[in-house]
């Protein structure tokens, strides 16, 4: 009879833990769309702690406040948020802020879209992570980094757990610092 040590059982990297729990749904939100859905991901506990614990490692002290982009980055950045003991600001859909925003729009296959912030949600020149689940085109996120550079802050990097590559959105972001745990 032959027994595994626990020295012998290699975990996997984060990536390869975001590939595992990361399930497609065709054909959502709409024909021939393959959705990415990582709600197995967050639904497992010491597998979204790992992925909270890496971006908070990478953003530890050069970071001052987070920013978590409508819907699913609002989970992952209060996460984040709270592993680096910083305050979380959202970046909503337009008409869900309460009080003076500022407005940021951007492009869409067919149309555009806008996003918005507090207008007092950053200091003159705060460092500020973005965090989504998700990069595709990068209009999103490229319209989250013109907010917090708008309100005068700094964008200290953009982090997902999930980057579509052959979307190209990282090209959206310019000189901003972008890091995707996979990249498919």
């Amino acid at each position: 009879m032959t027994t595994e040590s626990t020295a012998d059982v290699v975990e996997p990297t984060v990536a390869q833990l975001v590939a595992e729990k990361l399930r497609d749904i065709p054909d959502f939100p709409k024909p021939g769309v393959l959705f990415k859905d990582y709600t197995p991901l967050i639904a497992d506990g010491p597998a979204f702690a790992r992925v909270v614990r890496d971006i908070a490692g990478r953003y530890a002290g050069r970071t001052d406040v987070v920013v978590g982009i409508e819907a699913r980055g609002f989970i992952l950045g209060a996460a984040v948020a709270y592993e680096l003991g910083l305050g979380m600001v959202p970046v909503r859909k337009v008409g869900k802020l309460p009080g003076e925003t500022l407005q940021e729009e951007y492009a869409l296959e067919y149309g555009t879209a806008a996003i918005e912030v507090h207008a007092d949600a950053f200091r003159p020149g705060e460092r500020v992570l973005v965090i989504d689940d998700v990069l595709a085109t990068g209009g999103t996120a490229a319209a989250t980094c013109q907010l917090v550079e708008r309100a005068g802050a700094a964008v200290a990097g953009v982090d997902v757990v999930l980057e579509l590559g052959f979307l190209g959105g990282r090209a959206r972001l310019g000189d901003h610092p972008v890091h995707a745990i996979l990249t498919v």
